[in-house]
């Protein structure tokens, strides 16, 4: 467990090279713009179109216009070889920035609040390295800068419009900047490294009446409550206890006045798990004790259930790459973080599904320098020396998986 998060100073960049060590600045710059100008998922076009215009400046193959608003863009080593891909998301958050920097959000209402503006100039600068140094790897390395990963699923749009194709992708890896792991550290693992997601929206409906009657209505908030504990017992009881599971109901509304009982509840939540197996399972279980509570009050419902992403699962040998390579890039005492999972959901799962790879942890957190606050917070901000740090263990991985 980490307990101790070192300050600027005390994260060693020796072993980030020159090179990349003197593009943290244009690193810098590229993040602020982007965090200016934050778009949501599929609305991606200024964004895009700084990205296209960067490519093209560099001389680099691209396809624009993928799922909408994503790049696909193509660099090729000097030899034949492997076909890699670094996978990088674009959009922000329909959040209210809080931040007062000079960079803060220029658009009302939304908010790079969760680092992909860090991402995309991480993926950036890579870009740029590797078509500066081909003579440094084989084959091909495909840089997907993919819009809507919140909640809109864009990955899944994107491997539909072929973007693993032509050249085949045979591998992928992609990070996420983490302000739960502080700087100078990287949490990778074998095997699930983030939770399948499945949302609901459920309507009670039952039979209104006065307050001082119940015998005369069939209390849909009394139904309501009943199957918010029902759905407990499905982790509690139903799932194996050695596995991780999470049912989350965020929502709950019913009735108009205090003295009057409600003919009708809706409820809507979250459902996460790790073992891809109980894909499935959960919908139906919900379908019967939904259905069972409300046939013993005589009440009716209307369920909706839908899965939105698969776990993030990775491969063993590509999640071995990556933690070579991290290990001789972060030096602080804590450096890479194997225990590091977590319940939150991403959409890199439909690029793990379709191909081996690895998604890792980048870690961003500096307390020291009031850079800390939790992802998706309206005063979300992170250190930018690991932007650095991203293009450096991104341009070891394809040195290392290419030849």
């Amino acid at each position: 467990m980490v307990s101790t998060f070192p300050t600027l100073s005390s994260v060693n960049l020796s072993q980030i090279r020159l090179k990349i060590r003197s593009l943290q600045p244009q690193l810098v710059d590229w993040r602020r713009r982007l965090h200016q100008r934050p778009e949501l998922g599929f609305q991606e076009q200024m964004t895009s179109e700084f990205i296209a215009q960067k490519l093209q400046k560099w001389g680099i193959e691209h396809q624009t216009g993928i799922a909408k608003t994503g790049i696909v863009a193509t660099i090729a080593g000097n030899r034949p070889g492997p076909v890699l891909a670094i996978r990088a998301d674009m959009d922000a958050l329909p959040i209210q920035e809080e931040n007062d920097v000079p960079y803060r959000s220029l658009h009302e209402g939304k908010m790079h609040a969760c680092g992909h503006d860090g991402h995309t100039a991480i993926a950036l600068g890579t870009a740029y390295y590797l078509c500066q140094h081909r003579e440094d790897f084989s084959g091909t390395v495909k840089m997907i800068f993919q819009p809507a990963e919140e909640g809109l699923g864009g990955a899944k749009s994107m491997i539909e419009e072929g973007v693993l194709s032509n050249p085949e992708v045979e591998a992928i890896i992609g990070l996420h900047l983490w302000n739960n792991l502080p700087i100078g550290t990287v949490g990778v693992r074998s095997g699930p490294l983030m939770a399948a997601v499945e949302s609901f929206h459920c309507t009670i409906f039952g039979k209104g009446g006065h307050g001082a009657m119940p015998h005369q209505t069939v209390d849909s908030v009394l139904v309501s409550a009943q199957i918010v504990n029902a759905l407990q017992t499905i982790v509690a009881r139903n799932v194996n206890p050695l596995e991780s599971a999470v049912v989350t109901i965020g929502e709950l509304h019913a009735g108009t006045a205090h003295n009057v009982i409600a003919d009708t509840a809706r409820m809507s939540g979250t459902v996460r798990y790790f073992n891809s197996q109980l894909e499935g399972y959960f919908g139906k279980r919900f379908e019967e004790l939904i259905a069972g509570v409300c046939q013993s009050h005589g009440a009716s419902y209307d369920l909706n259930y839908w899965r939105l992403y698969p776990p993030v699962i990775n491969d063993v040998n590509m999640a071995d790459l990556v933690r070579s390579v991290a290990t001789d890039v972060v030096e602080t005492p804590v450096g890479v973080v194997p225990e590091c999972q977590t319940m939150a959901s991403e959409d890199m799962s439909f690029f793990l599904e379709a191909v081996p790879g690895c998604y890792f942890f980048l870690g961003s957190a500096n307390p020291a320098a009031d850079l800390a606050y939790p992802h998706h917070h309206p005063r979300f901000n992170f250190d930018e020396t690991a932007l650095g740090m991203g293009v450096e263990i991104f341009v070891r991985c394809v040195e290392k998986f290419c030849g």
